[in-house]
């Protein structure tokens, strides 16, 4: 029985995500001919629902989009916020199976009090990280020492993309440096609701981190959102230049989804864009 719900509740996930990145179902194809595809990552626990990974390929066997899929209850029974623990961290697994995408893993970060600065994301949200470097690199990032200025500079106007800064106090452990865009609403009266970051450690961009108040969330939308991109990557991979938080009614699913992939090669050489 556990096997069979197992496999319903991957389906279910699989066709949700499909939808959400603007694909379909196919109907009716030869039985040698390319299809799209949905490959799904290990469900985490998360409040009281789960979270996972999910990434839908093109009929070309490329992934078309990388999503976060959160059950309803997942944005229940989450923890409140204390002096020990800020923020809580759930670490999610890419897809065993499918296209390499370039992202080593996931973090979902509940803030349930926000985090600085002051008044514009201190609010309860969550920070989801698409991470270029392994789990191990992640952890080992540190600002401490003599050292600890250094390794918090982007040196390569490159790697940032128009409008977008790099406040040195954006620092942190087990994570990196953020690029913050002073052009978003947020920084201009208007209440946060998500938002897109990239992270930088070493002068290497290591991860980009789209920003979803929760509140925002709980409203159930269905928008996508343009992606500022930079010039150039530090690793290769599949990075987005939309991204598109929604909700699925009919099987109560919320998701964030990188879209609009474009191809990086190593050396940050531009290839095609996915279609």
């Amino acid at each position: 029985m556990a096997s069979v719900m197992t496999m319903r509740c991957g389906m279910v996930a699989a066709l949700a995500l499909v939808t959400a990145a603007g694909g379909s179902v196919p109907v009716a194809r030869a039985a040698d001919a390319p299809t799209p595809s949905v490959h799904e990552g290990q469900a985490v626990k998360v409040g009281n629902g789960t979270a996972r990974v999910v990434v839908a390929t093109t009929a070309d066997g490329l992934p078309r989009s990388v999503s976060v899929v959160l059950t309803a209850g997942a944005l229940e029974g989450l923890p409140a916020p204390s002096e020990e623990h800020p923020e809580w961290e759930f670490v999610l697994p890419m897809p065993e199976t499918g296209p390499r995408t370039g992202y080593d893993h996931v973090t979902v970060d509940w803030n349930p009090a926000g985090h600085p600065p002051q008044g514009i994301y201190t609010v309860p949200h969550f920070d989801f990280h698409f991470y270029a470097v392994s789990r191990a690199e992640q952890e080992a990032v540190a600002f401490s020492g003599t050292e600890g200025a250094e390794a918090a500079k982007v040196a390569d106007s490159a790697l940032l993309p128009k409008s977008y800064v790099v406040p040195p106090d954006t620092a942190v452990e087990k994570m990196g440096v953020h690029g913050i865009d002073p052009d978003s609403p947020e920084f201009h009266g208007k209440p946060f609701t998500s938002t897109f970051i990239y992270g930088y450690y070493k002068g290497r961009l290591t991860f980009v981190e789209p920003m979803v108040a929760l509140s925002y969330l709980l409203s159930k939308p269905d928008v996508i959102a343009e992606v500022k991109a930079p010039s150039t990557y530090s690793y290769a991979g599949f990075y987005p230049t939309k991204y598109r938080v929604g909700y699925d009614p009919d099987r109560k699913l919320y998701f964030l989804s990188l879209m609009g992939l474009h191809e990086w090669a190593p050396g940050g050489k531009k290839m095609a864009k996915v279609q």
